[in-house]
């Protein structure tokens, strides 16, 4: 009897332990696992993270220099969509912001700190371009100047005194740019050469990409900050 009770007991003890073993192994597969996944998680948002592109002010393709205000700006589509002019990652004319309009859409920048001077728009089909003459010969020096069409930028443009003072902001185009053209300049007020910043597209019906119109010009860049 007491050989059979030993037995039973080494038995009990002996299956005991074969379970802890198998729920041991279980366990630490199962942790394995798991912490496999999360390592290997980590590894591919570190990795995302390092592949993610980078973001510049104005959504521009790349970062400006030091004493450089990034800019990003297009034009308007057809008479649907309204142009966009960014700079320093602040929208200063937009759709959105509601203060875009037909014509010839303006920005003034501050030329020293980047901080929005002035928004306007000048309806070049149904308006008086006396208005715009005026504004333009009351920006002041150092001021940076984007300007961005849309709809019609040049109906109401007949005069070479509205194309002098456009050039003299350091536009080439503007002796150029005729009823239904899309245009977007960046110059400035007191500019010794001509810019850099700006692209025209006629309007063209054998190559418009819309029904009258031809396609959305963006343009984007670094503009020298002005230094005393």
């Amino acid at each position: 009897m007491r050989i059979a009770g030993a037995a039973k007991l080494v038995v009990v003890v002996a299956i005991f332990l074969l379970t802890f073993y198998v729920i041991s192994q279980v366990f630490e597969i199962k942790m394995d696992a798991n912490l496999g996944h999360i390592f290997a998680r980590s590894a591919l948002d570190a990795a995302a993270r390092a592949t993610k592109p980078p973001r510049y002010k104005c959504g521009i393709s790349k970062a400006c220099p030091e004493k450089h205000f990034a800019f990003k700006m297009a034009s308007g589509a057809a008479n649907v969509v309204g142009p966009k002019i960014c700079v320093e990652d602040n929208v200063l004319m937009s759709g959105v912001k509601n203060n875009v309009g037909r014509g010839i859409n303006v920005a003034l920048v501050n030329g020293k700190t980047g901080e929005t001077i002035d928004t306007k728009f000048f309806d070049m089909w149904g308006g008086d371009v006396a208005p715009f003459i005026e504004f333009l010969k009351s920006i002041q020096d150092g001021t940076i100047v984007l300007m961005g069409t849309y709809d019609d930028g040049a109906t109401k443009y007949v005069t070479n005194e509205a194309r002098k003072l456009i050039a003299e902001l350091g536009s080439t185009s503007i002796t150029n740019l005729g009823f239904r053209d899309n245009w977007v300049f960046c110059g400035g007020k007191g500019i010794k050469t001509k810019s850099p910043f700006e692209q025209h597209i006629k309007n063209n019906k054998d190559t418009n990409k819309y029904e009258g119109w031809p396609e959305v010009v963006e343009m984007e860049g670094c503009i020298p900050q002005k230094q005393d």
